[in-house]
Order: structure tokens, then C-alpha cells, then sequence
């Protein structure tokens, strides 16, 4: 069935009926050049700048492919987030629409898995910002969980004062990774164009073709790191969340969301693209960035500090969208009942700062763990997130799945802005991220044993339901 057929379904209210309790008391205070930049943001983290060295030493060039795949799929989420966003800005995001289209028990379960990967996230953005700090001298005898304590009360001072300060602190942080990547682009094009010598090898296309070709080891290492490159693209959904405090999203969000298609293949494949012409794979590793493995075979001065700031900037940029997410998501829980009722309460610079403060006192949490498991601490919680990340791209393809078909049956309207090749490109999305699961189980070790707790995981939103079933039905009866 085409678009144009989606389009002419029968005459319904181009906005929503569904009023949400949790989208109101919020300011309009981020501006385009904001939204923007959450979108460039969201869409460039860690998982570029530090993870993919170890990736590439894995799977060698085919990584590229990887990224590209897992990009078209990302774009695929959050497109899909953003006709439902026209269709009517929230706040509460996809747990808004869940709640809309699934019911309370979908709204509850996209919710709390949410909160899921950005809680662990919290404390993985805060463990790695304080393992990024040790690199300079000035802090090295500074014990891990202090700093990592430093690092979670700045980013909260911030989000707690208004989203106007979020915003800004977003925007700054995304600048420099952006900076950054433009910079490594344009030297690394240069290097390939006039083939300069790169630590006693010559860059260019033999460097791929004398090692091994786009898949040195086969095709199963790219299959495998799949499921790692997916977690790179997460918290592109953030700026779905953001919609409800900005003003004219309308004009927004369609720039901003159509814009992450040709960021993630400049920034993403393009950076690997070039990494694997520059080096031979093998001179990547997971201890560092590949980015500073490139500009130290230069013999580049100060490169290394350069872009460990960079890593470290993506840390608390990633720790800065969580708690501001979270916030707000629970406070749209909170006003349905299936979230504590504290997490509802907003302050004079109208940030449901009690949303904002529960997620944080995880990241407390966090601050005990780098405490006495400072080795560990980051891959236990990255684990984790994971599933998280996987459940939330899932259930935002669901409600963009119902959607559609309350669209088909004439009950609303699709916007101008919609989702390409609907419902086929969520069935799609959806067998995607079941596959990725399947492969964390097949990859065995530490990826197996965090598909071992999905049961676990499933069971304690089954249990908190039958908790707070009896609120929910009680605030819902009050509405009525």
C-alpha cells in the first residue's frame, strides 16, 4: 500500500484526543539550534570514540558496513518517534503513546525498561568520565569514585536548574564531538589524498587489500559485532523527548530527525572508512581510541590529551541526556501511578526535578560501585543498558506499529511527516533487534550471560505491575 493511500484514510482530528497529565507545567525553552544539536549528539557518543577501536581490531573494514546497517535502523526508531511527535508533541515520548495506543501497561513497561538503560547508563557515563580523568596527572591519585562523584553532581547541578541550562550544556558537548569528528575527517582525507607516511606505513586503498580485504577474518566477526554497534546509536531518540519543550516542533523536528541520516554516514562509516585506509586493523585495539592510536603514529604533540577530553566531553554528554530523559519520563509515569509519586514534582524552573534526582541517586549508587569494584564496574553496568536499549527501540516501533494501524481504520490522521514503508519498516525493525539479541547469545561470555537476566527483567515488571495495578486504576478512574 503506498503513502499516498496512507494519507487518504478517512477524515479524522489531525491532533490527538489523548490528553497526557505529565506533558503539562513544562517550558518551551529549547530553540532549534538546541534540538539540533541533541540530534547530532544523541547520534555520536563513546561507542564511536573509544569503542570502536576494539570493534575494528575484531572485524577489520567490514565494521563500516556494521555501522551503516545499524544506522539505517537507528534513523528507522527515531523517524518513527517523530511522525508520532507530530502527530503530537509529548513530553513523555514513547511512553506517552504507549500509553495512548498499548494502554497502561505498555506505558508502564516502556517506561521502566527506559529507565533501565539510563539508569546503568548513569553510572557507566560517570565510571568512564572518572577512568577518562585518571589520564592526566592532576587527577591521578585521585580515587575513581570521587571523581566519578565530581562528575555526577556537576551534570545534576545543571539539569536541575532549567532545561534552558540542559540545553545549552548539550549543546556545547555536542559541539565538541562534532569539532572533533570534522577534524579527524579533514586530516584523515588529506593523509589518504597525498598518501603521507603514517608511523612507517603508507595509507590508501592497499591498506585494506593487503590485509586481509573488507572481511580479514570472514563474516561472522562483523555479525557478531552488530550487537555492540547497535548500543553505539543509543539515546537517538532523545530529541523525540525534547519535543515537548520546544517551541514550533512542527518545523523542528523533521530538519533535525532527517538530518541524523547523512550525520551517521559521514561521521560514523565515514570515520571508519577512513581509520581502515589510514592503519592496517590490527594496529586498533580496545585500550584505546582509534582516533589517538591515528594521531599518535603522527607524532602529533598533545593529541592524546586532545581527544581524551573529546571522550570525556561524549561521557558527560551521555550522562547529561540521561538524566534529563528520565526526568521526564518518569514524571509522566508518576502522573498515570505507575512510578513513585515524588518523581512527579516539579521546581520553579519547571524540571520534574524528583525524576531527575531518582535516577541520579542510581548514579549514587554507581559512585559505590567504582568504590569497590573500580575494575569492573563499567562493563557490569554497560551490560545491562543494553537490554534496555533494545526494549525502548522496540517499543517505539510498536506504538508507531499501532499507529499505522489506527491510521488504516480511519480512527486518526497520519501527519505530512511519516515513516517510509509502513508497517513493513517497523516488522522489520522489530526482527532486527530480536536478531541482535540472538546474536549477544551466540557471542557467549558476558553478552549470554546479560541475555540469561531478559527472564529475570521480564518477571520484575510483572511483579511491580500487580504493585501499582491498584493506583493506576484509581488515577484513571479520577480522569474519567
Amino acid at each position: 500500500m503506498s503513502d499516498r493511500t496512507l494519507t487518504e484514510a478517512p477524515a479524522a482530528p489531525a491532533s490527538s484526543r489523548h490528553v497526557d497529565a505529565g506533558d503539562e507545567g513544562y517550558s518551551k525553552d529549547l530553540k532549534s539550534r538546541h534540538i539540533n544539536m541533541i540530534a547530532i549528539g544523541g547520534a555520536i557518543g563513546t561507542g564511536l570514540f573509544l569503542g570502536a577501536g576494539g570493534r575494528l581490531a575484531g572485524a577489520g573494514p567490514s565494521l563500516a558496513i556494521a555501522y551503516a546497517v545499524c544506522g539505517v535502523f537507528a534513523f528507522f526508531v527515531v523517524r518513527a518517534l517523530g511522525e508520532l511527535v507530530l502527530y503530537r508533541p509529548s513530553s513523555g515520548a514513547f511512553v506517552s503513546y504507549a500509553r495512548e495506543f498499548m494502554g497502561e501497561k505498555g506505558a508502564y513497561t516502556a517506561g521502566w525498561l527506559y529507565f533501565l538503560n539510563w539508569s546503568t547508563t548513569t553510572v557507566a557515563d560517570i565510571t568512564a568520565a572518572a577512568t577518562y580523568a585518571h589520564f592526566w596527572s592532576l587527577f591521578t591519585d585521585v580515587p575513581q569514585w570521587v571523581l566519578a562523584f565530581i562528575a555526577l553532581a556537576i551534570v545534576l547541578t545543571a539539569n536541575l536548574i532549567s532545561v534552558k541550562y540542559f540545553g545549552e550544556m548539550e549543546f556545547w558537548f555536542s559541539l565538541v564531538k562534532v569539532a572533533a569528528l570534522v577534524i579527524f575527517l579533514i586530516v584523515g582525507i588529506w593523509l589518504v589524498a597525498t598518501s603521507h607516511e603514517i608511523g612507517g606505513h603508507t595509507p590508501g586503498l592497499s591498506t585494506i587489500t593487503d590485509n586481509g580485504g573488507i572481511f580479514p577474518s570472514g563474516m561472522l566477526p562483523m555479525l557478531l559485532v552488530i550487537q555492540g554497534v547497535v548500543f553505539a546509536y543509543a539515546s537517538v531518540e532523545l530529541c523525540g523527548v525534547a519535543a515537548g519543550e520546544t517551541e514550533n516542533p512542527e518545523k523542528i523536528m523533521p530538519k533535525a530527525i532527517n538530518s541524523i541520516m547523512w550525520r551517521v554516514g559521514l561521521f560514523y562509516v565515514g570515520s571508519v572508512v577512513l581509520l581502515a585506509l589510514l592503519l592496517p586493523y590490527t594496529a586498533y585495539s580496545s585500550d584505546q581510541s582509534p582516533f589517538v592510536t591515528v594521531f599518535d603514529k603522527l607524532g602529533v604533540p598533545g593529541a592524546a590529551g586532545v581527544m581524551n577530553l573529546v571522550v570525556l566531553t561524549a561521557a558527560l554528554s551521555s550522562l547529561n541526556s540521561g538524566l534529563y530523559s528520565t526526568g521526564r519520563i518518569l514524571r509522566s509515569m508518576a502522573m498515570s501511578g505507575s512510578a513513585p509519586k515524588f518523581t512527579a514534582r516539579m521546581n520553579k524552573g519547571k524540571v520534574p526535578y524528583g525524576g531527575v534526582l531518582f535516577t541520579a541517586a542510581f548514579g549514587v549508587a554507581g559512585v559505590g560501585l567504582n568504590y569497590f569494584m573500580p575494575e569492573d564496574a563499567f562493563e557490569i553496568v554497560l551490560n545491562f543498558a543494553s537490554l534496555g536499549i533494545l526494549g525502548t527501540w522496540g517499543m517505539v516501533m510498536l506504538c508507531s506499529l499501532f499507529f499505522w494501524r489506527r491510521a488504516q481504520e480511519g480512527r486518526l490522521e497520519r501527519p505530512a511527516y511519516q515513516l517510509p514503508w509502513a508497517p513493513y519498516t517497523q516488522i522489520v525493525t522489530l526482527a532486527f533487534l530480536l536478531t541482535v539479541l540472538v546474536l549477544m547469545w551466540c557471542d557467549g561470555g558476558v553478552g549470554r550471560t546479560t541475555v540469561m537476566f531478559v527472564p529475570l527483567i521480564g518477571a520484575a515488571l510483572v511483579g511491580g505491575w500487580f504493585l501499582v495495578r491498584g493506583r493506576v486504576a484509581e488515577l484513571a478512574a479520577s480522569r474519567r
